[in-house]
């Protein structure tokens, strides 16, 4: 019971909530008047299934598309996404879908797009579901070019990228080559009446985010690229290294794209005629905001046209909103609530995209860009009432080399008299963002009488290009510095408590976690789940998307050995004095397990009290809800335990 001298009620653990059950949906798009949708079910292993329904009929159950034992995933890049390609003409919807279950290629046909919006109806399968691949390279990231009959997307194999074609026609086939990029490659995107494809390439050491490369050509006859040339991107006549983000090709024959020559995400635009000499690139919507998002996986997008205009989400001081860029080059904010959004699509005047805020969970959010109307349907039924919720505050602090730094912090819910223990966040990446939406596992903690502050450490995304770039040679160091400012900062202020300073990461956050036990003096305890200890393992025991990601975070390899192993908490192991609990996937292939083994033993050997708790079943990142609910909930009574919270 709640007590108006203490804690709100804390929230209920694992068998009484959604926490690490609530569904993630992914990749929304629109076909005529439907919502397609991608929806990952932690109750089912992190299975990912496709759903439909009627434009904003959210009261009605949508249709299961794929069901088990199908799971759309890809495994290009270990990281994949771009699982689901669809395509509408008339009452049929075509769907083209890499299945994990055997890594292939599969398509199927229903009808009944143009039936009426009764709940009774649904769409009708034409056949059942055909296999178009063979089994072998992993695929993803398609589109369909239905002038041809053809699935175009990415292949991963002999160890780089190509981009292929499927015919839709054929059963178990091998992919075609259309084009052999020089390294990686992908997001293409075809022009409306199927003359031209456009897509992106970059080559290690750089990752996307930090150079890469926009490419075009003309389809002949047979459907190839013919004589692919660069149009923007790569690197400046003065050295600066470009990145590109989401082309697509507008139905008035535009080519738009996101570029941070500005030192921001923004979009410019460029007219095929154009291309004849060097391209005429039109910038008319700059601002000191961002239109991108680092490319982690295929299928992002923040930006789309709905028949008339570009709708975009546009990341400003790490808030996301939806804005109407005009062709006289205005900027008209679109009226929602949501201020963390991404998969964005738009058509026919109408947007949708996966939305959250403060208050509210992930969900679908459709919107008539004619009327301003919305409707948003949450993944899962709330469970916290508004006075339960811990709200993000925004706060700025000094960190390393003293740079303004960001970050999210989150009062401890119900009277808290004096400092409370004190959880700092390092988010993964660590290219990335601590976003704003409704985040069960942070409420979690405020509702037991803990802040939360999740750091938007130098290297984050969501700030501008200048801030990403902090992290150029600086990863264990400017990440670290940062946290432990945020920490500091909070406590100079009296909400924290300096005996009470726990820290948690995954991943990249989890390297950031032990470098900050490691070398810094402020923090009690840590949780680690699949964390980096050692940078030189990392630098030449990873996968092939990362496997020259060090060089910029850190230097090059091996000629900065001394530099990888100055910061790899491995090699410091004797200097962490406080508790370590980790948790470890044993199929994790970014982070394999041996890394975290060394690591706690050398803790063990010290006498630091560890715990480590692994999942034969899991890999880089936990899908499974069961699993996410046991780290959630080890990690509490671990702290409890050594913090004496």
């Amino acid at each position: 019971m709640s007590n108006a001298s203490g804690p709100k009620q804390a929230i209920p653990l694992a068998a009484d909530v959604a926490l690490g059950r609530s569904p993630v949906l992914r990749d929304p798009q629109l076909v005529g008047d439907w919502v397609l949708w991608l929806e990952q079910r932690p109750q089912e292993k992190g299975r990912t299934t496709a759903l439909i329904r009627p434009w904003q009929a959210g009261d009605q159950q949508p249709q299961e598309l794929t069901p088990c034992p199908c799971n759309l995933r890809s495994r290009v890049h270990d990281y994949g996404g771009g699982t689901l390609a669809s395509h509408a003409d008339g009452d049929l919807l075509l769907l083209v879908w890499v299945d994990d279950t055997d890594g292939c290629l599969w398509s199927q046909s229903w009808q009944g797009l143009s039936q009426n919006r009764n709940p009774l109806n649904s769409l009708k399968p034409i056949a059942p579901p055909r296999r178009l691949t063979q089994p072998g390279s992993p695929l993803a990231d398609g589109i369909i070019d239905h002038h041809r009959q053809r699935w175009l997307g990415v292949m991963e194999a002999e160890g780089r990228d190509w981009l292929v074609s499927v015919d839709l026609e054929r059963a178990d086939q091998t992919p075609a080559v259309l084009h052999q990029p020089q390294d990686f490659a992908g997001y293409m995107t075809l022009s409306a009446d199927g003359a031209r494809l456009a897509w992106v390439e970059w080559q290690q050491p750089a990752m996307p985010w930090d150079c890469s490369t926009l490419w075009c050509a003309c389809l002949n006859g047979e459907g190839m690229p013919e004589q692919p040339f660069q149009l923007a991107g790569g690197t400046t006549e003065s050295g600066a290294r470009v990145s590109v983000f989401q082309p697509q090709w507008l139905e008035d024959g535009r080519l738009l794209v996101a570029e941070d020559r500005s030192g921001w995400w923004n979009l410019i635009h460029c007219r095929p005629e154009a291309w004849s000499s060097a391209p005429q690139w039109q910038r008319p919507w700059p601002m000191q905001a961002e239109t991108a998002m680092p490319q982690w996986i295929y299928g992002m997008s923040t930006t789309a046209w709905d028949g008339e205009q570009v709708v975009a989400a546009i990341c400003d001081q790490g808030r996301w909103q939806l804005n109407c860029l005009t062709n006289d080059g205005t900027i008209q904010a679109i009226e929602q609530p949501f201020d963390d959004l991404a998969g964005l699509r738009a058509a026919n005047g109408r947007a949708v995209a996966i939305a959250s805020n403060g208050n509210t969970g992930m969900g679908l959010l459709e919107l008539d860009l004619t009327n301003g109307d919305w409707r948003h349907t949450p993944a899962s039924p709330a469970v916290l009432p508004p006075e339960q919720i811990s709200r993000a505050e925004a706060i700025w602090f000094n960190g390393a080399n003293g740079e303004r730094t960001h970050a999210w912090y989150y009062p401890p819910t119900g009277a808290h008299p004096g400092p409370s223990p004190l959880l700092v966040k390092g988010h993964s990446g660590p290219t990335a963002m601590a976003r704003t939406g409704l985040n069960l596992a942070i409420q979690f903690w405020t509702s037991r009488g803990w802040g939360v502050v999740d750091v938007n450490y130098g290297g984050s995304t969501g700030f501008g290009r200048a801030y990403r770039d902090r992290l150029q040679q600086g990863w264990g160091v400017v990440d670290v510095e940062d946290c432990a400012a945020a920490a500091q900062a909070l406590i100079a202020n009296g909400r924290a408590h300096p005996d009470q300073i726990a820290m948690e990461g995954g991943s990249a956050g989890g390297f950031t976690t032990l470098a900050c036990l490691c070398f810094t003096d402020v923090f009690r305890a840590g949780a680690c789940r699949y964390a980096v200890s050692d940078l030189t393992a990392m630098a030449t025991d990873t996968h092939r998307f990362e496997a020259r990601y060090l060089d910029g975070l850190v230097g090059d390899w091996p000629a900065e050995r001394e530099r990888y192993e100055a910061r790899s908490p491995l090699h410091h192991a004797d200097k962490i004095r406080c508790p370590v609990i980790f948790f470890q996937g044993l199929k994790d292939k970014v982070v394999p397990p041996e890394q975290t083994e060394r690591m706690a033993s050398a803790l063990t050997a010290n006498g630091i009290p560890v715990e480590v708790i692994t999942f034969p079943e899991e890999g880089h990142g936990f899908r499974d809800s069961a699993v996410q609910v046991a780290v959630l909930e080890a990690t509490e009574a671990f702290f409890r335990r050594h913090l004496g919270v």
